[in-house]
């Protein structure tokens, strides 16, 4: 198949990119480059050099002619949602509505999105699983909400097939080592012990240790961004094959403490990695995970490459 990937030159889109071809499908990326980098750019794909906020943009892009799309280009920073709703409201919602208005129009009704585990808010029961009730708490989250409910609208009123792909923790980088660009501006747990390992900060900082969890830090649940990327191809055959939209959460049904990433990294890096035990981030719930059973009873999807070690080894390999 012809595939478009929107946000394929970032952190995650670079993986899925390498995924999709994997599978045997030609694969044209679309970025404006501001999170995402030349150096994940494939030689063999056809780049488009665009922005999703101009309409003729992703007009000219769907107008080549695609028999489906991945939707990787929303804003994802939780915290900063919270301070510029308005960016958040422009680039993740008007962009979204643009790109889905953009594939109907030119006949690409196969979407496959990249939602979050902010959907949910915090845990009502755990493992999570995709009947949990839905109460973002923060902007981002809510965002991707309405980013799943306008898709369930378009795949009822114009035949849009659509995957809902809920991460959790997406980490790690590629075994093989084909994808080496630096995660821009990282807020997650493992890019910022890295930091510290590679010398590029002097130390991290440890919010909460007085959690009710097995040795006092939160727990989350960390998928390696590989076995993501494996899934955004199942769900296009799914989708394909069964002519149905599909939502699923991808984890790994168990968590890992911050005191255990950060353990790891030391054993693994052999660097000290100092750190500072502070308070509790407002908002921080003590354990997130989710159960992955119907990803895995639907796709066949199950994680291969998201065991700590992986996780931080193919992280290091990187930053090193």
């Amino acid at each position: 198949m012809k595939v478009l990937i929107i946000g394929g030159a970032g952190y995650i889109g670079s993986h899925v990119v390498k995924e999709m071809m994997k599978a045997g499908h030609k694969v044209t990326v679309f970025d404006n480059l501001s999170s995402g980098l030349r150096c994940n750019l494939f030689p063999e794909n056809d780049f488009i050099y665009g922005n999703i906020l101009i309409q003729s943009d992703i007009e000219a892009a769907f107008a080549r002619g695609f028999d489906a799309f991945v939707h990787l280009a929303a804003f994802k920073a939780a915290g900063e949602s919270m301070i510029e709703p308005e960016k958040y409201s422009v680039n993740n919602i008007t962009g979204t509505i643009n790109i889905m208005n953009a594939a109907v129009k030119h006949g690409c009704k196969k979407m496959i999105f990249s939602s979050s585990a902010a959907v949910f808010g915090a845990p009502q029961y755990l493992p999570i699983d995709e009947d949990h009730p839905k109460n973002p708490e923060n902007y981002y989250g809510f965002t991707k909400l309405e980013i799943e409910r306008f898709m369930a609208w378009y795949d009822q009123l114009r035949g849009m097939r659509y995957a809902a792909l809920r991460y959790f923790n997406a980490a790690g980088y590629d075994p093989e080592g084909k994808v080496r660009g630096l995660e821009q501006n990282p807020a997650n747990l493992l890019p910022r012990v890295m930091e510290v390992a590679a010398g590029m900060k002097d130390k991290m900082k440890v919010f909460g240790t007085d959690y009710d969890t097995r040795d006092g830090t939160c727990i989350r649940d960390y998928v390696h961004v590989t076995d993501l990327a494996r899934a955004h191809v199942m769900a296009l055959d799914y989708i394909t094959k069964n002519d149905k939209s599909l939502t699923v959460n991808l984890g790994t049904e168990k968590g890992t403490t911050v005191k255990e990433i950060i353990d790891a990294a030391r054993r693994i890096t052999g660097k000290a990695i100092p750190s500072e035990d502070v308070e509790r981030r407002p908002g921080d719930p003590a354990c997130l995970y989710a159960t992955s059973k119907r990803a895995k009873e639907l796709l066949g999807w199950e994680p291969k490459y998201s065991d700590v070690d992986t996780l931080v080894k193919t992280t290091w390999e990187v930053y090193q």
